[in-house]
């Protein structure tokens, strides 16, 4: 990320032309490593975010997080002490990600009394620390001690200590190249000056067209750049863009008066928060159902054993039967097996094992209760089998439907979908309370009250084609909003969405029934193969099974079609 001291310092220069003098009103913490100040100034409410998550990040937001119904701890402490406290300063040392809010107010026995808030943007180390005006820690978001290899000791009731700043001030004089010297122009200010990021660097040297060799002209130029971008950031005449899936600082004409940055920041940091969220929460539920794939794989293999077993049940009752027909011959055996002929194969011999312990008639019944048995459980095992293979179906449907969710509101359907297929045991799948599964608290729409907007939608030769998106679509789409005779498709025996051609009364060519197949193709999993079969009905023809699960119909009297998926043609 490229939130590095240039982006601090320009933040801060906004902050406090808005800041100064305001009154903190609310103090809430929506995340484990985010506070959000509520500061009231000039007649206008703020929002300052302070996030030392991976994200780490200070800006001012307009985005609404929810705010917990029970305050942590340290959001408690802060509310305790800050609450009605006036914002008097916000600052940094030199080009360190160290912003320091100093603030002011009247404690319990009303005396004024100021206190630091300090926001260290580190990396892993980064921390929100509260410090009280004799410099000693109030309590901070993460305590560190020398003792779990920390530098310093972040605690309670401890001095507090500035990390060990080594780096060289942009705008220190007399900088010698030998003091800088490096094998690159890149590693050089990354590596011997503070506040710079790799992706500052990078933008700049392209702007300033020099390659990235270590010598006195490129180090003067880049150099130059970036002290000229600190004077336009301390006038504020400054922007954020794009770069490199990232973002930089670049220097403008105009003196940018609108919080630009800051909000900038807060679309940057949502978008990726957003981003994240959607991939945690995704990544839960692929690793739950890829838990449940391999325990019920494991039954599979131990069902398909017992069938393997089973196909032994017609010899034990060969045995049986010719033990039966021949215990006239057997009644003075003591051997360990014994050939007969077997009257089913043209009277070639066989060769039966025997039980010396028990009779010859007693073996013929051993063999038949084995047969007897084996035929029990050949029935139950082969029910067994289908039940697990439609349980495998659908649990790979639902891992397809996560492939393809694009936002967090689909995966809150497929979370419900399996919520209410049971596919939960009391216990929920990953730790309760965590970013990923709080869709508790997030309405819960029911399958009746979608309407045929939530479809994804297409006009192909003067037709409307709907795709649903998840099981609960695809049967909605099917069974409810599809009539008798539009056109229904599904990719053949593969996992894919449900596709309706809305006919309205119009008779599509073959040619039309090509495209969409090539559609419904494209929204499976063979979307990367170059030849997919789809089948293709009347919607009157697709039934879905009593008690079969979301997604799970059959269909009759359809035609075939060979196509290379495409999204749209």
């Amino acid at each position: 990320m490229a939130f590095d001291g240039f982006t601090l310092k320009a933040v801060i220069q906004e902050l406090n032309s808005c800041l100064i003098n305001g009154k903190i009103t609310k103090i809430y913490q929506p995340l484990p490593e985010e506070i959000i100040l509520g500061i009231y100034c000039g007649r206008t409410n703020y929002a300052l975010s302070l996030n030392v998550s991976v994200l780490y990040s200070l800006h001012l937001t307009t985005t609404s997080k929810p705010n917990p119904l029970h305050a942590p701890n340290f959001c408690m402490l802060l509310r305790k002490h800050l609450i009605g406290f006036k914002v008097k300063n916000i600052s940094m040392p030199g080009l360190e990600r160290i912003a320091i809010i100093e603030l002011e107010g009247y404690n319990e026995l009303n005396d004024l009394v100021t206190y630091k808030l300090i926001v260290e943007l580190m990396g892993k180390h980064s921390n929100i620390i509260l410090v009280n005006q004799n410099n000693n820690i109030i309590d901070s978001l993460k305590h560190f001690t020398t003792f779990s290899g920390s530098l310093r000791n972040i605690v309670p009731n401890m001095p507090y200590e500035f990390p060990e700043l080594n780096k060289l001030d942009i705008n220190s004089s007399n900088i010698g190249l030998e003091q800088v010297y490096s094998s690159s122009l890149l590693e050089c200010f990354s590596n011997y000056f503070s506040g710079t990021s790799k992706t500052l660097l990078n933008y700049s040297i392209s702007q300033l067209e020099l390659n990235n060799e270590f010598n006195f002209e490129n180090f003067k130029h880049l150099l130059s750049y970036l002290q000229d971008l600190l004077i336009k950031i301390q006038t504020q005449q400054i922007d954020c863009i794009y770069f490199e899936k990232d973002y930089v600082l670049i220097p403008t004409s105009e003196i940018n008066n609108d919080l630009k940055v800051n909000f900038f920041l807060d679309d940057y940091y949502s978008q990726k928060e957003q981003e994240e969220e959607f991939t945690q929460y995704r990544n839960s539920l692929l690793t739950f159902i890829s838990k449940k794939l391999k325990k019920i794989a494991k039954k599979s293999d131990e069902v398909n054993q017992k069938i393997q077993e089973c196909s032994k049940m017609d010899k034990y009752k060969l045995y049986g039967e010719l033990l039966t027909n021949n215990l006239y011959r057997l009644n003075n055996t003591h051997a360990s097996s014994i050939i007969l002929e077997n009257y089913y194969q043209q009277n070639e011999p066989i060769k039966i094992p025997i039980d010396v312990t028990l009779s010859p008639s007693d073996n013929a019944k051993k063999y038949f209760k084995k047969y007897h048995k084996l035929k029990n459980t050949i029935s139950i095992v082969t029910i067994q089998k289908e039940e697990l293979e439609k349980e495998i179906d659908y649990l790979e449907s639902i891992v397809y439907e996560l492939q393809i969710a694009k936002n967090i509101a689909e995966l809150d359907h497929i979370y419900q979908e399996m919520e209410d297929n049971n596919l939960f045991s009391r216990r929920t799948p990953v730790k309760q309370g965590s970013k990923a599964f709080q869709v508790k608290n997030r309405q819960k729409r029911k399958l009746l009250d979608k309407k045929q907007s939530d479809f994804l939608s297409y006009q192909i030769d003067g037709f409307t084609v709907l795709v649903g998106k998840n099981n609960q679509e695809n049967d909605y789409l099917t069974l409810k909003v599809a009539k008798e005779n539009d056109i229904w498709f599904h990719v053949k025996d593969i996992q894919g969405s449900h596709v309706i051609l809305v006919v309205n009364q119009k008779e599509p060519s073959q040619e039309t029934i090509n495209k969409i197949a090539a559609i419904t193709a494209y929204y499976s999993k063979a979307k990367q193969s170059s030849n997919v079969p789809v089948d293709y009905t009347l919607a009157k023809y697709v039934k879905k099974p009593s008690k079969a699960k979301p997604g799970m119909v059959t269909y009759i009297n359809y035609q075939t079609v060979n196509v290379q998926p495409s999204k749209i043609i």
